[in-house]
């Protein structure tokens, strides 16, 4: 089997993606139970509470670690150089580099400005990394042994002072604390909504991702915090680096699931996890190989495996979701490039001890957990959609040139990253329209388009309310251009999005005693976008703007059934009395017998205006006994001639125009043309209706008439079937009038 076809197949094993009967009916099926919602609420309680107190635990224990009051910066040739302090004791050692820690029992050990970079996942030199990871386990081990009398600080002059060493205390965790707390505290309790909400894998594996990257914001508001850490060097390379390669693996691992589960689903995602296993035996197997670019290899190679499985899964079936996934994962892939190549380039100019480094890379995992926030609701607000999708560009953008600066140009890191800033700004204006186009696809229909298409719509089912379906669909179309429209039977309330923003169900009921439909819209914008909430409310108001209008044709249409009753009342109780009494008296036999046709033609006239519909069969048969009996007193000939491939119900917009015509035309050759045969022929077929009544008159040259009351109203009336009248010359003599009406609409 084919790899497409099999993956196709695999599809139809539940994929949310795919929009079948029972995934409807659990969307439209009855809310939870209060036992479903009993027990995952207090399962969110617990989770809450233990996150908060996570949190406030991480911030006493930071708070009441021993610190010494200064700042510190980095010296030529990385020498670690205090900067500042308040301590009267460091008074007059600003400027100087400290070159050693002494312990309380007089063990030295020789520190440089690595002690300024406490991040080992962006310090790429593994040899600098260990030496970092030395320094700081002796300074960790000097602050807590010294906490009574000091530790102990030897400076480039050979001077030893022994400074002061307190608890930090809550005013000492730094700006950058709270706010990165924060939001690892956020991500968590999302990543836990969701997987209470439904259990199911991919929520299982979004849960994942939340979790390792919360844990990771946790890490870096450790090492944001000001001054000297003072529990020990922070988690090595390996502990991090699993951290973001297994947040790799669980993109890879739930693209292969949602929105569809592709073939070999399982071997690909033990692939993408075989590599966050393999990275942890290289960094305990392999101290030689150069772990720092092994690792961002790893990140990489799974961001270019998470593009091509959901590049496949978007080939296979176009949900918009797997392209917005798929626009981001080049996003990331992008920034990370960006950003090894820049911490390469910034390091070997500058050396390993560059903090802006893990300052810049920090810009990037908040925006990689903005994303990861947000990803549920994409198809709930296209507008914050479209604000995130900014930010991450300007995000990645301000990273980058941070970096570029830094290393080119030597610049301060708050210089370089205030230039960054104003140069994404500047980037982001100018390319607004451009990244807001190809990150959410938002080509959107104008207002005036949009008014134009549902006044077309409306007045298209106002003459017509039998097409109401058709015209709906094809409005709905026009405004969302869906790759699938289909008519399913199970109905909801309202419009509603379905598939997480693949399909939108809009309830179909032209009338009520129309039977119960609605319809499927499946990948706005030929699967460039989600369907959102907003697309669910203009659908009901379309909905409801062209239910109106029919309701509004039909009261019309009760009105003037009511009035025409009426009017045939009034004819028969009124004209029809006073011209049966005339023909009681007439002077003459052929006056009475004029006045009896008379009579006739008013009872067919008055039953028609009576009636609301007629059956065209029925119609038929009158026009022909009408016909017939005119003719016959006129001592014409008539030849009929009528066949229908279905007997519909004529309105009496119908009826009439059709009665009129035909009237009209047979009056015209009676008194016009002398004609001694008539012959009318009737004919519909598929929809269309052809009507030509021919004469053997001394009528000629048609093109040379005058259309007086007569023909014109006959022209009329033929236009507001829908269809076009022509007079031609007969052969061998007389005159031939046709008529053609290509949709004639009538109801079966």
């Amino acid at each position: 089997m084919p790899a497409k076809a099999a993956d196709a197949a695999s599809a139809g094993q539940r994929g949310d993606s795919i929009f079948e009967a029972s995934a409807f009916e659990r969307a439209l099926g009855p809310q939870p139970g209060r036992g479903w919602l009993g027990w995952r609420r207090r399962a969110l309680v617990l989770a809450a509470l233990l996150g908060c107190l996570a949190l406030l635990a991480l911030a006493r224990w930071l708070a009441a670690a021993p610190h010494i009051e200064a700042s510190w910066s980095e010296g030529a040739g990385g020498a670690l150089v205090l900067q500042a302090s308040p301590l009267t004791v460091l008074a007059d050692r600003r400027g100087h580099a400290v070159v050693g820690i002494v312990a309380a029992d007089g063990r030295e050990t020789a520190v440089d400005a690595l002690l300024v970079q406490r991040a080992p996942r962006w310090l790429a030199d593994d040899a600098a990394r260990q030496r970092q990871a030395i320094e700081l386990g002796a300074l960790a081990a000097g602050l807590h042994d010294s906490a009574g009398q000091g530790l102990g600080l030897r400076f480039d002059d050979g001077v030893e002072r022994r400074a002061p060493v307190a608890a930090r205390g809550l005013g000492g965790l730094g700006v950058s604390f709270w706010p990165l707390s924060l939001l690892a505290l956020l991500l968590y309790l999302f990543g836990v909504v969701l997987v209470l909400a439904r259990a199911q894998p991919r929520n299982l594996l979004y849960g994942a991702m939340c979790a390792l990257q919360a844990a990771n914001l946790g890490l870096m508001a450790l090492e944001h915090a000001p001054g000297w850490p003072a529990a020990g060097p922070p988690p090595g390379l390996a502990w991090r680096g699993a951290l973001d390669l297994a947040t790799g693996a669980a993109v890879v691992h739930a693209y292969v699931l949602h929105p569809l589960r592709l073939r070999h689903a399982g071997l690909i995602a033990a692939a993408a996890w075989s590599v966050v296993g393999g990275w942890l035996l290289l960094c305990h197997t392999l101290p030689g190989v150069p772990l720092w670019w092994a690792l961002q290899g790893g990140c990489l190679a799974l961001s270019v495996a998470a593009w091509a499985v959901i590049a496949r899964s978007h080939r296979i079936e176009p949900n918009p979701y797997a392209l917005v996934m798929r626009r981001y994962a080049v996003a990331v892939f992008v920034a990370l490039v960006a950003c090894t190549a820049a911490v390469a380039v910034a390091q070997s100019l500058w050396g390993p001890a560059t903090p802006f480094t893990a300052d810049a890379a920090l810009l990037l995992y908040i925006a990689f957990a903005l994303l990861l926030l947000l990803t549920p609701f994409l198809a709930r607000s296209p507008q914050l959609l479209r604000e995130f999708a900014l930010l991450a560009a300007v995000s990645t953008a301000a990273t980058a040139l941070d970096l570029l600066f830094v290393a080119t140009f030597s610049l301060e890191p708050f210089a370089s990253l205030a230039i960054a800033v104003f140069s994404a700004l500047g980037l982001y204006a100018w390319a607004r329209q451009w990244l807001v186009g190809r990150f959410i696809g938002s080509r959107r229909p104008t207002t005036e388009r949009t008014f134009e298409q549902l006044y077309r719509a409306a007045r298209e089912v106002q003459a017509h309310p039998a097409r109401y379906p058709q015209q709906l669909a094809l409005l709905l179309r026009e405004l969302f251009d869906p790759l699938e429209l289909k008519r399913v039977d199970r109905v909801p309330e309202r419009a509603r999005v379905v598939g997480g923003g693949a399909a939108l169900v809009v309830p179909l009921r032209a009338a009520d005693e129309d039977p119960a439909a609605a319809l499927v819209l499946r990948y706005a914008q030929r699967g460039q976008r989600l369907f959102a909430p907003d697309d669910a409310r203009l659908a009901d108001r379309i909905v409801f703007q062209l239910r109106r209008a029919v309701a509004y044709d039909q009261a019309v249409e009760r009105g003037r059934t009511e009035e025409r009753q009426r009017i045939a009342q009034d004819l028969h109780d009124d004209i029809g009395a006073r011209l049966l009494t005339l023909m009681y008296q007439a002077p003459t036999p052929e006056l009475e017998n004029y006045i009896r046709h008379t009579l006739q033609d008013l009872k067919t006239l008055t039953r028609g205006l009576a009636a609301a519909e007629h059956r065209l069969s029925h119609a038929a048969a009158e026009w022909k006994a009408d016909l017939t009996q005119r003719l016959t007193a006129a001592h014409v000939g008539l030849g009929w001639s009528f066949h229908f491939d279905r007997d519909v119900r004529l309105s009496m917009v119908q009826w009439s125009a059709l009665t009129r015509v035909l009237r009209e035309l047979v009056s015209n050759a009676l008194a016009h043309g002398q004609a001694a045969r008539i012959d009318v022929a009737f004919q519909l077929q598929g929809g269309r209706l052809t009507l030509s009544v021919a004469d053997d008159g001394i009528g000629r040259a048609p093109q040379d008439w005058s259309h007086g009351l007569g023909l014109g109203g006959v022209r009329k009336r033929v236009k507001l079937l829908g269809g076009t009248v022509v007079w031609q010359e007969n052969e061998p003599r007389g005159i031939v009038c046709a008529l053609n009406v290509a949709d004639f609409g009538g109801r079966d």
